[in-house]
């Protein structure tokens, strides 16, 4: 079996919302001994971008990783971890990231995001949004102001409760599977991971058996948006698991598919698992390693 993480790409704007993301995505390739390149698209005006870049040594020091001698060699000699910071010049960020990610695949892209509404979030766009259904990778969305599960303090991990809405489509049986992945690798265990289905009867999904997670299994009624926030709530979710397919119809292009609807009120970071569509709109089962 791969490895489930060995890549990690965080683009970075510099914003307080992408340090949030930044110790995320640090953390996950610390914990998976991953190579870790940090991306920002400028726009060329600025000779000082590189010394905003975040201090990955700094970072590691202050969560007492590294000691206050260390120098940078010392992130791969003392943590196996591959470090790369990247800066192009663009004007838009979510294409410079994408044509990047053609040359670079990557094993998870870590992002911050902003809530946008209706026109605005249509005319501005939304970088996270295009890159998650462009590129096809699976994505860790970072929502501004939300509960990560990265310690400020010392840079652990606290992935206790997991939640994965399951729906007929896009197959859930996919985000069951990376669930799963998440919990053996980055879990406090055992790991909880909640099943909830917004209707009268889940759905037929093989749920992964394992000694390292428990399943819980729930309905609700009402809006999805709604419930789905809801039960994170309710469980004190540390990470949602979604896959998604794409916004569905004109009036989605406005409200954005149901992740990223769900992104927008999260009160935790979402993991978001694209599934392309065929031809004739249903969804393609993609692996969930």
């Amino acid at each position: 079996m791969q490895p489930f993480i060995h890549r990690v790409f965080h683009p970075t704007d510099f914003s307080r919302a992408s340090g949030v993301a930044f110790a995320h995505a640090l953390a996950i390739a610390i914990a998976r001994k991953a190579t870790f390149t940090v991306m920002n698209v400028g726009g060329g005006r600025k000779s000082d971008e590189w010394r905003r870049f975040p201090g990955i040594s700094d970072t590691l020091k202050h969560w007492g990783l590294l000691d206050e001698s260390s120098d940078r060699g010392d992130v791969f000699r003392k943590l196996s971890i591959k470090v790369k910071k990247i800066r192009i010049d663009a004007r838009d960020p979510a294409n410079a990231i994408l044509d990047f990610l053609v040359d670079h695949p990557t094993d998870l892209v870590v992002m911050a995001t902003e809530a946008k509404e209706g026109l605005p979030r249509l005319l501005k766009g939304s970088v996270a949004e295009k890159v998650t259904r462009v590129s096809g990778a699976r994505s860790l969305l970072v929502p501004m102001e939300c509960r990560g599960f990265v310690s400020d303090r010392d840079g652990s991990l606290s992935l206790k409760r997991i939640l994965v809405p399951v729906a007929k489509t896009p197959d859930p049986s996919v985000a069951a599977g990376i669930a799963t992945r998440a919990a053996e690798a980055l879990g406090n265990l055992p790991v909880a991971l909640h099943a909830v289905h917004v209707g009268d009867h889940m759905p037929q999904v093989d749920f992964p058996r394992g000694e390292d997670w428990t399943w819980h299994r729930s309905t609700r009624k009402g809006d999805v948006i709604d419930e789905i926030l809801g039960a994170a709530h309710d469980v004190s979710a540390d990470l949602i698991v979604m896959t998604t397919d794409g916004p569905d119809s004109f009036r989605d292009l406005f409200r954005g598919s149901h992740v990223h609807r769900v992104v927008r009120g999260s009160p935790c970071p979402v993991v978001a698992i694209p599934i392309s569509k065929d031809v004739s709109g249903s969804s393609t089962r993609a692996s969930p390693v």
